[in-house]
């Protein structure tokens, strides 16, 4: 029997639909995004930003500390800004040397840990690291704003507009580490605390004080204060590359819990019978507003830039269509926009989902995985094959003994303990693969399933490197966006897709796609600054800023 309380809702789109590398690389941020959440439940709280410890010389080298006091517990932030030479400055992960380093740590630092911090942060992972240590993050300058910054504060005068519209940051930072690396506290020490109970709750905490840092720091080299507006709209950049793909690919339960929570929302709002005047003005508002940030958002890139073009016209097109006063205006919107680009159709999601808080905002507490991939186990190989039947047959499409069906493998550097991914015909090392060919591992346990009946657990005890597939298969009856829809060792695989997005639930905008395997993207921008939570905790979907 259906709960009463549950609010009434559409069909879900299907996997097959949204599960795709295509869909996924048109996705934006909503008001789910962890970002967002997060702002939302720091407000709730009235957190308020305290700086302990600020050791800077006049040309903002030395370090600082913060603290917040959230959900029951203090955290702070310890972040140490180097004089770094040009020429050890770059975001690619084989650095060895950053502008400013960081640590969330667990409670208030004493003397003597704060200096244990400020001489290992700036090692990253040559150094190791304790359990009072949350999370770990390194970022780098954007060298020609901060310097422009700090310049325009000394002669009296705000930056330029059109330069803060066009970066956005004054840093990006190149890794946030958490969940046991190189020492620091496993996810499972905090998981349970209030606030931080969420997907990478911790890290966009950590990433909301770097950003607060970063205001500081410029204000301090400059001798004057930025307009609260310019502060405002800067944010956070991040250079995201390979090492983070693989996570959604590893974590099916998360990936489906975070796709599962987007996918209820839309189906909520879609049933939504008529809308008021205002959620009508609402919605036209945020429309207008998704323009004016298209039209700001621009990258070297000709290719990617060309489809952001197109996004802009056909945004501005088909905006001036919507009938939000008629019937279940948000369903008759979205089929409106069924048979265009998944650039549309993701953005008109995330749209008509924003103004809405009150009935999707809870699904944020649906998007954690406390029990990991565990489910009931299948009894039979007839089971086996008829849920393969159900649930995979994007997955016996592929040829993968074709070149372009197996072109790529997915594979961890020895040196960085990063991921990667090879050409299979032309570099060594496919002997390393990571099992993330998911696809090609479910065609092969269905060519070895026979018309015999017999249990799952004879089959894989004749058959054992079959354990993976069967585990997948097991799960997708209960988890039906687990999978990503799609051969991810095949030459067309675009790793960029499966970053945009993890980072779009991040409640990253902004992407800038450097090649098909990392991106720069903006997060923070828009976002309360640390005195204005209480009026500007959630109207900063999709940021303007009037130059």
């Amino acid at each position: 029997m259906k709960d009463e309380l549950t609010p009434p809702q559409t069909a879900l789109r299907a996997p097959d639909e949204v599960m795709r590398l295509s869909r996924m690389g048109s996705m934006f941020p909503t008001r789910l995004s962890f970002l967002r959440s997060l702002m939302r439940r720091l407000a709730d709280e009235q957190v308020s930003v305290t700086r302990h410890v600020w050791q800077m010389c006049v040309d903002g080298f030395g370090h600082a500390v913060y603290a917040v006091d959230f959900g029951g517990h203090t955290y702070s932030l310890v972040a140490v800004s180097t004089d770094l030479p040009a020429d050890m400055r770059t975001d690619r992960v084989i650095a060895t040397a950053w502008d400013s380093t960081y640590v969330l740590y667990d409670g208030v630092p004493t003397p003597d840990e704060i200096a244990r911090i400020v001489a290992s942060a700036p090692k990253q992972e040559a150094a190791r690291f304790t359990e009072r240590d949350l999370v770990l993050s390194r970022a780098n300058k954007s060298v020609r704003l901060f310097a422009h910054v700090a310049d325009a504060l000394r002669a009296g005068r705000q930056p330029d507009r059109k330069m803060i519209r066009d970066v956005g940051y004054l840093m990006r930072t190149t890794a946030v580490y958490g969940n046991g690396k190189f020492g620091i506290a496993d996810r499972n020490l905090i998981k349970d605390r209030p606030g931080l109970e969420g997907p990478f709750a911790a890290e966009m905490l950590t990433v909301w004080l770097i950003r607060h840092f970063t205001h500081e720091l410029v204000e301090h080299v400059g001798g004057a204060s930025l307009d609260m507006d310019i502060k405002r709209h800067l944010g956070i950049g991040n250079s995201t590359g390979l090492g983070m793909a693989p996570f959604l690919v590893n974590h099916p339960v998360l990936l489906n819990n975070w796709m599962l929570a987007r996918e209820t929302a839309l189906a909520r709002v879609r049933a939504i019978e008529t809308l008021t005047d205002d959620e009508q003005v609402r919605l036209k508002m945020l429309a207008s507003r998704a323009a004016l940030h298209l039209a700001e958002w621009n990258v070297p890139d000709p290719a990617h830039q060309a489809r952001i073009d197109q996004l802009r016209t056909d945004w501005d097109q088909l905006r001036q269509t919507f009938d939000f006063a008629r019937h279940k205006p948000i369903d008759h919107v979205m089929h409106t926009v069924a048979d265009l680009s998944g650039d549309i159709q993701e953005l008109t999601a995330a749209l008509v989902i924003e103004p809405f808080g009150e009935l999707v905002d809870g699904l944020a507490h649906c998007m954690a995985d406390p029990f990991g991939s565990l489910c009931p186990p299948l009894s039979d190989t007839q089971q086996l094959r008829a849920l393969i039947r159900q649930n995979f047959q994007w997955a016996l499409a592929p040829d993968y003994d074709a070149p372009e069906g197996c072109g790529q493998f997915w594979y961890v550097s020895e040196a960085k303990q990063e991921p990667r991914l090879g050409l299979r015909f032309h570099e060594e090392g496919a002997d390393l693969e990571s099992p993330l060919d998911i696809g090609r591992r479910i065609k092969a346990l269905q060519s070895d399933l026979t018309d015999t009946k017999m249990s799952v657990c004879d089959f894989l005890a004749a058959h054992p490197q079959h354990g993976l597939a069967i585990s997948r298969v097991q799960l997708s009856q209960w988890h039906p966006y687990a999978e990503i829809r799609d051969n991810l060792i095949a030459t067309s695989c675009l790793p960029i897709d499966i970053l945009r997005c993890k980072l779009s639930f991040f409640g990253a905008s902004k992407f800038d796609p450097k090649s098909d395997r990392w991106t720069r993207i903006t997060l923070c921008q828009g976002a309360p600054l640390a005195g204005d939570l209480a009026d500007n905790a959630d109207d900063w979907w999709l940021p303007v800023f009037a130059s």
